[in-house]
């Protein structure tokens, strides 16, 4: 989607949600009522704002935001509190981490709640979904860090709902991030207990353990995959070597290369910029800092309303959701908001969670096995879809069937070109025992 790239910071308080040009530095509309649990704020496929609220410990919800209104517009009340979301790159799914430890996934074009599951012990603290979509990664209270397979025909090889659980850190797990390659990716998990160990996906192997001056609540990715950025409790960020060997010698411990320092106060959030130049940084001094990586200088500054920062994101929001034109932006896109998000699993849905759970890329080298939305499963979605009557049901659904079946294209492509080269294979095997036979 072509739109202008937007940095969205929020709050733990009830300081709304602030939205910068991250270019220019100009302000847009400032969202109201929004007090969120850390990595509980996510932009819906460029689309709207969500953002789970934990005002106290005994109740809590999930608001929806337009671009264009400052209002609140959609509220849902899930069956328990909600810390950590996470949404898709399509924005179909929405997936949300409870104090309990279960995980709650819906979808997002009918609200339905499609799966609930025991994920850990303790309340959930973090949540993201790999690259290539098909697998979901959780990080919780009780230091455990699980990967959760969403493909039926690796979850029976498994045996179990999870693909990987890592259980070397002894505290709270603050952060995830996991890089590009699927099933072949590297995790970056980040606890109280001072660490952040990197994990490979397609091993389960531990590949490092970096320890650090101070508690980290913040992580990123340098896209290039050669470091990570580490934002910590006594306001430094942190560089930290991925694959190069780096000495104890330097100050800060082994594989610190660098740190850069500014925030007065704890740094509680990181995000990249879509050309992985600039690192923006939001911290409990108030403050979202903007970093140029090559130079390590200050590219900007913006200061959120009142209160800390817990979450930033960097995100493309359409080009005509300047605010001078909220109303008629909204009259024109108020559609793409959607259903409030069911409380319960419906029992009409529990035989569905297979179809509704199956993610269109292929992921390890094991097999290509059928991860993507079959025909039959299109037309009987389309069907819903008129019998509810939602045109913005409809709109989303169809942009996301549009995706499933481009890439149910490649898929077949695939298939093809296994085809031609064992076809090939088969040949040559006849031609090489015919001309064994005539030279006998």
């Amino acid at each position: 989607m072509e739109g202008t790239e937007v940095v969205v910071a929020s709050s733990p308080v009830d300081a709304g949600i602030s939205c910068w040009d991250l270019r220019s530095g100009a302000e847009y509309l400032h969202h109201r009522s929004c007090a969120s649990p850390p990595h509980g704020l996510v932009c819906v496929a460029d689309r709207f704002l969500a953002s789970s609220q934990l005002r106290d410990s005994s109740s809590g919800a999930v608001f929806y935001w337009s671009w264009y209104k400052p209002q609140v517009e959609v509220k849902s009340f899930p069956a328990e509190p909600i810390k950590p979301l996470a949404a898709n790159r399509e924005g179909t799914y929405i997936a949300g981490g409870g104090l309990s430890g279960d995980i709650y996934f819906w979808e997002v074009a009918s609200g339905r709640l499609l799966k609930k599951w025991h994920a850990h012990y303790r309340a959930v603290t973090c949540l993201l979904f790999s690259d290539d979509e098909s697998l979901l990664i959780s990080g919780a209270e009780d230091g455990c860090v699980r990967v959760w397979i969403f493909d039926d025909v690796r979850r029976e090889e498994a045996g179990h709902l999870y693909e990987h659980s890592f259980s070397e850190h002894t505290l709270r797990v603050t952060g995830i991030v996991t890089g590009y390659g699927g099933g072949n990716a590297i995790i970056v998990s980040a606890s109280e207990d001072r660490t952040c160990k990197v994990w490979s996906l397609s091993t389960g192997r531990l590949l490092r353990n970096v320890v650090f001056p101070s508690i980290i609540d913040a992580i990123a990715l340098d896209p290039g995959e050669h470091v990570f950025y580490a934002g910590s409790r006594d306001g430094k960020i942190y560089i930290a070597a991925l694959n190069a060997v780096v000495s104890s010698s330097n100050s800060y411990g082994m594989h610190i290369i660098g740190s850069l320092s500014d925030h007065s106060k704890a740094v509680t959030c990181l995000a990249f910029s879509m050309d992985g130049i600039l690192l923006v940084s939001g911290s409990e001094d108030g403050m979202v800092r903007v970093w140029d990586t090559k130079t390590h200088n200050i590219f900007r500054i913006f200061k959120h309303g009142k209160g800390p920062v817990n979450n930033t994101l960097v995100v493309r929001r359409p080009f005509d959701s300047n605010p001078r034109n909220s109303q008629t932006s909204s009259k024109k896109h108020g559609s793409l908001l959607s259903p409030p998000l069911d409380k319960y699993l419906n029992s009409s849905d529990e035989n569905r969670d297979a179809k509704a759970l199956i993610f269109c890329q292929p992921t390890f080298s094991k097999s290509v096995d059928a991860s993507y939305c079959s025909g039959r499963i299109i037309v009987d979605q389309i069907k819903e879809l008129q019998q509810q009557g939602s045109s913005a049901a409809a709109e989303m659904e169809m942009e996301r069937l549009k995706i499933d079946s481009q890439k149910s294209m490649q898929m077949v492509q695939q298939w093809k070109k296994m085809y031609e080269n064992l076809h090939q294979f088969c040949v040559n095997e006849l031609l090489d025992v015919d001309r064994a036979g005539v030279s006998n």
